[in-house]
């Protein structure tokens, strides 16, 4: 009966590990190694528009409107992609965006092994060089998914895990409908905000015609719209 007692104790234990792991993995404000960060700590009415993914169909659409509305984004790209689509990437270059890297092949960073890992980020962080880019390359997770690996490498680095505090899109009810995605950013917007959203493929349409809707209600609530990198440097 102890011996069953003590079975029964051992997987409870090994059940609370792995759930404390789990959401941890997933946390937007923690992880164990190096700096995290889902928004800049500030006062200022100032908030980063970030784009995950491609470059991919809409990438013109997509430069066009942050042109017609004098805004700059940053856009986390995925390595494959930029190799698919180099010319679209140097146009995003081009046109004065900040570029992150998202990872090669948008694979979880979670149960992979070091070399993964550093293959991952380092070929992206390659091709990213190949469009032109010269700034500071920020990672962030796919899925923003992050444990033990990941965190550390990019902490011996000195770089940061930059993930976000406003994702309409993760919302069934909101993702598919511009409107409500743009009312959803307008009443969370908060100073030192970034927001994630997810424009370059046709399915996602409907957060492309929010782009404009969401920088008109910031800009009426009096808000700047800028880049991760220039974020951060309002923060306290």
């Amino acid at each position: 009966m102890k011996k069953l007692l003590k079975i029964i104790l051992w997987i409870i234990l090994l059940l609370g590990i792995a759930f404390l792991l789990f959401e941890v993995s997933k946390s937007r404000n923690f992880q164990f190694f190096g700096g995290l960060v889902n928004k800049a700590e500030t006062e200022d009415k100032v908030a980063a528009m970030t784009f995950d993914d491609g470059p991919g169909v809409n990438t013109d659409e997509i430069l066009t409107i942050l042109r017609e509305e004098d805004v700059k984004a940053t856009f986390y790209l995925t390595g494959k992609e930029i190799e698919h689509h180099m010319e679209d990437a140097k146009k995003i270059v081009g046109a004065g965006h900040e570029i992150g890297n998202h990872s090669y092949s948008h694979s979880r960073m979670v149960l992979k092994t070091p070399t993964f890992i550093i293959e991952e980020i380092e070929k992206t962080d390659d091709l990213i060089r190949q469009t032109g880019y010269e700034g500071e390359i920020h990672f962030r997770p796919p899925y923003g998914k992050k444990l033990f690996l990941l965190p550390y490498y990019l902490s011996k680095q000195e770089r940061k895990t930059v993930l976000w505090n406003i994702e309409p899109e993760s919302f069934p009810y909101i993702e598919g409908d511009a409107d409500k995605i743009t009312e959803y950013v307008a009443e969370n917007i908060e100073p030192g905000s970034t927001i994630l959203l997810h424009v370059m493929y046709e399915s996602r349409e409907e957060s492309l015609k929010s782009v404009k809707k969401i920088i008109a209600s910031l800009k009426e609530q009096g808000y700047q719209m800028t880049t991760v990198s220039d974020l951060l440097k309002h923060q306290k």
